[in-house]
């Protein structure tokens, strides 16, 4: 049995003895004591588990032996449901509790699915600077290993679980995404097994409609099995520039100006309102100002940013934080008992979560991006901020170049 799968099972039967015991309420409720007790500890395991099984699978350099058999099996399986002449759709046998999104797809249930167990790193060819990996790598494995050696994605969206996979055949943006585009920009190849299980391999140069045609296309034109992608020389620290910046029009001019300097490795902007915002800029650097390094966590680094916003800073905005330092909790006893163990991962969280969350969820939690053009952010913001419905993706005319502005809110709303 697969771990995921028995460490799921277990989550499954605690939840069942809680219900027995009368003490859903304490579930619903009191969900942090659930969380703490239980799913952190947990999710460690998870990422244990993952990590070193990920190192030693790449040390062995076994990988891309198994990664053959493996494909070889997903193959078998297509030819399967070909030869069947079965009317169903397939898609991937990841349960759907394992994804990052707030969604659980019902289609699972429905369609065909085709076992993909793909979560291995193949290889790192660092004189081609190329690292090849499996769909269901995740980025937290991804990061663990290549910064241990020196070397970073030029794009590397920050949640640890969100997969190769799920990157490509949908979308991926950060921070750095002025500089060097998409998710799927930095990609070089991309191997599938298609409808009729074969496989084949495309790049901008081999199979090329079908290499452009794969990112976003949710995973309809075949099974992704493994991908190339770019990577480059990581530097031990990133130095963050912070602006406080006032008015609308005024905010927007010097986002697009920061994100229009290609020195600048990050570009981040965090609104406090319409008239009221920090514009953050990084850079990656080796240089150490041993005053400047700072260890921030979300209440720090929130309550650095508004004193900055209120001009009450009066040295200079700039800080040095490590590469791949990531803050705990707030509270110093929550930091101290379970800190090292966070975050809890969404998809046991998703799984354990029961229907009256679901639908709390869905009636009061936003999670919402919006790619829309920089032209028009000020208008999407003005959209975002009087009701949280985008006017959608509008994409640029002809050969026109076009920058886009990825737009978030996340939280609580009434």
């Amino acid at each position: 049995m697969e771990p995921a799968v028995s460490l799921a099972v277990c989550a499954l039967l605690f939840l069942l003895w809680i219900r027995v015991k009368g003490l859903e309420f304490v579930l619903i409720h009191q969900r942090w004591v659930f969380v703490c007790l239980f799913l952190l500890p947990l999710s460690l395991i998870f990422d244990i588990y993952y990590y070193v099984r990920a190192w030693v699978v790449f040390k062995l350099s076994s990988a891309p032996r198994l990664h053959e058999q493996r494909v070889r099996d997903i193959q078998k399986q297509v030819r399967e449901w070909k030869e069947q002449g079965s009317k169903t759709f397939m898609c991937t046998g990841r349960p759907g509790w394992l994804t990052v999104s707030l969604r659980v797809g019902k289609y699972k249930k429905t369609h065909k699915n085709i076992m993909i167990n793909l979560m291995d790193i193949l290889e790192v060819d660092t004189k081609k600077q190329i690292v090849r990996v499996e769909p269901l790598v995740s980025m937290g494995q991804v990061t663990a290993l290549l910064t241990s050696i020196g070397w970073t994605l030029p794009v590397l969206p920050e949640l640890d679980d969100l997969t190769v996979g799920g990157l490509i055949m949908g979308t991926g943006i950060e921070s750095s995404s002025h500089k060097y585009g998409l998710f799927q920009h930095i990609c070089t190849a991309y191997e599938l097994v298609l409808a009729d299980g074969s496989f084949v391999r495309c790049t901008p140069s081999e199979n090329s409609d079908l290499f452009y045609a794969v990112p976003w296309s949710c995973g309809t034109l075949g099974f992704l099995v493994a991908a190339e992608i770019r990577i480059i020389p990581a530097k031990k620290y990133i130095k963050l520039r912070f602006e406080p910046v006032r008015g609308l029009e005024e905010i927007c001019d010097k986002f697009k100006h920061a994100s229009q300097q290609q020195e600048n490795h990050f570009v981040e902007g965090l609104l406090y309102s319409l008239d009221e915002a920090v514009i953050m800029t990084g850079v990656m650097t080796d240089e150490v100002e041993p005053s400047k390094i700072r260890k921030l966590s979300s209440e720090k680094l929130s309550n650095y940013l508004k004193v900055i916003t209120a001009g009450q800073c009066q040295s200079e905005n700039q800080t040095l934080i490590q590469l791949g330092h990531h803050p705990f909790g707030n509270n110093p006893i929550f930091r101290y008992l379970f800190g090292w163990m966070v975050p809890p991962k969404i998809s046991l969280l998703k799984l354990t979560q029961g229907e009256t969350l679901r639908k709390l969820y869905e009636q009061h939690h936003v999670v919402q991006d919006m790619l829309v053009p920089m032209k028009c952010l000020m208008q999407a913001l003005h959209t975002f901020h009087n009701d949280i419905h985008p006017a959608g993706l509008v994409h640029p005319k002809g050969d026109e170049t076009e920058l886009y502005v990825d737009i978030g809110a996340y939280g609580s709303h009434a």
